[in-house]
């Protein structure tokens, strides 16, 4: 939405020291459409009912960590609300108060069967379920969406605004836990290497977390680990709690 939206942005010079910026909404509605049709013709033989999600204009985040995503203050392009707005009239639209359309996914994904969910975003790897990437599908189980939860809890995201532990990225991250074991006290003592404590290591792997079905009842609910939380593939979690 948003990539093609400013793609359709143009700029008018009136002189004067006045340029305005213009779009037509018809060639913005018209590349979103197209964009959503490229996703849809992949899954042909499911006859898919498309959902759309967006984020709310609210963060929780915020409440955690003032600074989350501090850095984008770019508007919305041109026709981005008008567009959302005419694709309302067409398919479903989700937008969960105080979540981000990554939230809404993930509890939406949890609570209904047969969803594929449509994303090239990193993040929706924490999700069980089917998951197409833009470009191929992937079958995460629970046990790897934990997993993958530790692992960017470590890396962090510069993107949004989040550091995880300095100079860990995924790789490494990959590497620490395959080696000493996917747990909180992994988490923990790998925070310490740095002298940061178990208060900035949760603060950091409750800003990862993308919310599932279990983390929402008409808010969020923080994720909180036990001290002996522990991933074990085919055995789930050991401990865990939210």
């Amino acid at each position: 939405m948003y990539k093609c939206c400013a793609f359709t942005e143009d700029e008018v010079d009136w002189g004067d020291d006045v340029i305005m910026v213009v779009s037509k909404f018809s060639e913005a509605y018209d590349a979103v459409k197209r964009e959503l049709n490229k996703i849809k013709n992949e899954f042909l033989w499911d006859t898919p009912e498309m959902v759309l999600f967006f984020s709310d204009s609210k963060n929780f985040r915020k409440k955690i960590y003032p600074d989350y995503k501090g850095h984008r203050n770019r508007k919305k392009p041109c026709g981005y609300r008008r567009v959302i707005s005419a694709l309302s009239d067409e398919c479903a639209v989700i937008r969960l108060p105080e979540l981000e359309a990554d939230d809404a996914m993930g509890i939406y994904a949890t609570s209904h069967d047969d969803c594929i969910i449509c994303s090239p975003d990193k993040d929706m790897r924490q999700i069980p379920g089917r998951l197409y990437d833009l470009n191929e599908q992937h079958i995460i189980s629970k046990e790897q969406g934990q997993k993958w939860h530790l692992v960017q809890t470590l890396a962090g995201d510069q993107t949004d605004g989040y550091s995880g532990v300095p100079g860990i990225g995924v790789k490494r991250a990959i590497g620490l836990f395959e080696k000493e074991g996917y747990s909180w006290k992994t988490v923990v003592e790998t925070f310490a290497t740095k002298d940061l404590s178990e208060e900035v290591a949760l603060q950091n792997a409750r800003l990862a977390k993308i919310l599932t079905a279990e983390d929402y009842d008409k808010e969020p609910i923080l994720w909180t680990p036990s001290a002996n939380y522990k991933i074990d593939d085919g055995a789930g979690s050991e401990d865990a709690s939210n």
